[in-house]
C-alpha cells in the first residue's frame, strides 16, 4: 500500500511551510504520496509539481457550517474542474481577510505594535489570524501562538472574538462533486458532527477522514461503523500547519487507510 498523508497545508492558506518544503519533507519521511489541502482555495495548485518522488494531489479543505450552525470541513480531491470550487470558496476567502484587518485595527487601537505591511498573508494575499499572531509572538507581544493571550483576545469574548459567515456543508459537497471530485468530511472527532454523516453520505459525500489526531479511539470506532454502513472509504492525514499551530508531530504522522489511497492516489 503506499503510504498516502492527505490533509496537509501550506503558505497558500494557514500553514508556515512552502509547497517545496512541504515536498522536501514528506521525501524525507520516506512518504508515496501526500494531498495539499489549503483551506477555502486552490491557489496553491498551480505551485504543484508534475513529477518526482513524491506524489502530491492537488485537494482542498472547504470551511462550512451545518444548519445549525455547527462546523463541518469537507476535504475535496481530484477535482476536474476545480474553478467551480474556487467560485464557490472565494467569497470564504475575502470574508476572512476582512475579519482579520478589523482584528488588526482593533489590536492596533488597543495599542499593540502591528506593522500591517510586514504581516505574512496566504498566498501574499489573504490575511489570517495565525499570521497576525505569528507577528505578535515574534515580537515578543504574546508568549505563543495559542496560549493564554490567544484565548483571551481572539476567544472568551475578547476584543477580537468574531467570526464570518461560513457557506453550507451539503452545497460545499454540491461544489466538489460538481467539479468531478471527491468529498471527503474531516476530522468528525474535532468537530463532533458525526449525526451529519448519514445525511451527507446520501448527498454523494464520498469518504470519511479516520486517521487524524483530534479523532479519539471512540469517534474512530463510529467513523468505522458509518463507513461501513455507507460504502464510504476512509483517509487520513497529519493536518499539518507547521509553526501556525504548534504540535507533537509532523508530516506523514498520520497516513490514509488503504481505501482513501485507492480512491485518492490511484484514481
Amino acid at each position: 500500500m503506499l503510504k498516502a498523508d492527505l490533509h496537509i497545508h501550506s503558505t497558500v492558506s494557514d500553514g508556515s511551510d512552502s509547497v517545496e518544503e512541504i515536498i522536501c519533507s514528506a521525501e524525507k519521511k520516506g512518504l508515496d504520496a501526500i494531498a495539499i489541502t489549503d483551506h477555502d482555495t486552490i491557489s496553491h495548485f498551480s505551485k504543484i509539481p508534475h513529477a518526482g518522488a513524491v506524489q502530491v494531489i492537488p485537494g482542498i479543505e472547504i470551511s462550512t457550517v451545518d444548519r445549525n450552525g455547527r462546523r463541518a470541513h469537507i476535504l475535496g480531491y481530484c477535482m476536474e474542474r476545480p474553478e467551480l470550487v474556487d467560485e464557490f470558496t472565494r467569497p470564504t476567502l475575502e470574508a476572512r481577510n476582512r475579519n482579520s484587518e478589523r482584528q488588526v485595527q482593533i489590536l492596533l487601537e488597543h495599542g499593540y505594535r502591528i506593522d500591517a505591511a510586514k504581516l505574512a498573508r496566504a498566498d501574499g494575499k489573504y490575511l489570517y489570524k495565525q499570521h497576525i499572531m505569528d507577528w505578535l509572538v515574534s515580537t515578543g507581544q504574546a508568549e505563543e501562538m495559542f496560549g493564554s493571550f490567544y484565548q483571551s483576545i481572539f476567544k472568551n469574548n475578547g476584543i477580537c472574538h468574531f467570526d464570518i459567515e461560513y457557506p453550507d456543508v451539503f452545497a460545499a459537497v454540491d461544489a466538489v462533486k460538481a467539479a468531478g471530485g471527491l468529498a471527503v468530511l474531516a476530522h468528525s472527532g474535532q468537530q463532533q458532527n458525526f449525526d451529519l454523516i448519514p445525511a451527507l453520505a446520501e448527498h454523494s459525500l464520498d469518504g470519511l477522514e479516520l486517521n487524524h489526531h483530534a479523532n479519539n479511539k471512540q469517534d474512530m470506532d463510529i467513523i468505522r461503523e458509518f463507513a461501513e454502513e455507507y460504502g464510504l472509504f476512509l483517509t487520513g492525514g497529519s493536518d499539518y500547519h507547521g509553526k501556525y499551530e504548534p504540535q507533537p508531530f509532523g508530516i506523514g504522522d498520520f497516513i490514509s487507510e488503504e481505501s482513501g489511497v485507492n480512491a485518492i492516489c490511484r484514481r
